[in-house]
């Protein structure tokens, strides 16, 4: 992929006794060998703030501004395609699978979605306007235009977006539905994860019963606020954690420590996006082409 379609990260440097650039990253990130970054200089990913190449001998200096591209040498590929539902001049309209991250982190760089659409599309300008996690499939809206970008980004603060999830689950014959769980979450620990506690909520999800089969049920998941893994830490807090979540109700070790199984993928879907057009006024309404089965 081209350098134009990945955003680089940015580092500013500390204070140190360095006397290049070079020397600063490679004290600064100690994992990556010094050949790694030497590589990436002679090949143009390593800049300064107005995108210049730096090489091995640029001097160091305190508070200076650096671009580099994140690179993963065996990066782990994902068997599973994106769809493009809809796009314009403004907007694009992802349907994820499962596995794959919305955007650059850990071990992935151009296995993401908004890698594989740079490059399917061209656009240097894609950004994606919300998140969803790796684990979960669906719809992801990206703005295509940094001139427009605001206004559609002003529907996710003001919660003009109304997302439906569906989510299998086990039963619960026990509670009342629908219903609306509101729960305070806060940091868990190991760093990654969620976890309820006491006091004011501050997430609220709204669950419907769409299908009972047995022991399972499918559920509509209404979120009102956008928590990290609040759907998966809220259908767990009420006893019935996602199917093959590792992460809830208890975390798997081997979800850290070995690779996804893609015969297992979580219960999770992100089905339908509704708002008003924030340039057109019109009502748009997506659907993701995707089902979960039990």
């Amino acid at each position: 992929m081209s350098a134009s379609c990945m955003r680089p990260s940015t580092l500013h440097l500390p204070q140190g006794p360095w006397s290049t650039v070079l020397d600063c990253l490679c004290a600064h990130f100690p994992a990556i060998p010094r050949d790694v970054w030497l590589d990436r200089m002679a090949r143009g990913r390593v800049q300064d703030a107005e995108g210049r190449a730096l090489g091995v001998g640029h001097p160091y200096r305190v508070g200076m501004r650096v671009h580099y591209f994140r690179e993963v040498a065996e990066e782990p590929l994902i068997p599973f395609r994106e769809s493009v539902l809809y796009v314009d001049e403004h907007l694009l309209v992802a349907d994820k699978p499962h596995f794959l991250p919305v955007m650059p982190a850990g071990e992935y760089v151009q296995e993401t979605l908004l890698a594989r659409l740079c490059k399917r599309l061209g656009n240097q300008d894609l950004v994606p306007l919300h998140r969803i996690d790796r684990l979960t499939a669906g719809l992801v809206l990206f703005s295509t235009n940094p001139q427009s970008r605001g206004r559609y980004q002003a529907l996710f603060r003001q919660r003009r977006i109304h997302k439906v999830y569906e989510a299998i689950c086990p039963a619960l014959p026990g509670q009342s539905l629908p219903m609306h769980l509101h729960v305070r979450m806060v940091p868990g620990e190991p760093f990654f994860l969620m976890r309820t506690e006491e006091g004011e909520a501050n997430s609220e999800t709204r669950i419907e019963v769409i299908e009972r089969r047995a022991d399972l049920w499918r559920y509509a998941l209404y979120p009102i606020t956008g928590r990290k893994h609040q759907l998966r830490l809220h259908m767990a807090s009420l006893g019935a954690g996602i199917c093959n979540d590792p992460f809830y109700p208890h975390l798997l070790e081997r979800s850290r420590r070995q690779a996804d199984d893609y015969r297992r993928p979580l219960k999770l879907l992100a089905r339908r996006l509704v708002f008003d057009d924030p340039l057109s006024g019109e009502r748009r309404s997506f659907s993701s082409g995707q089902d979960l089965d039990w």
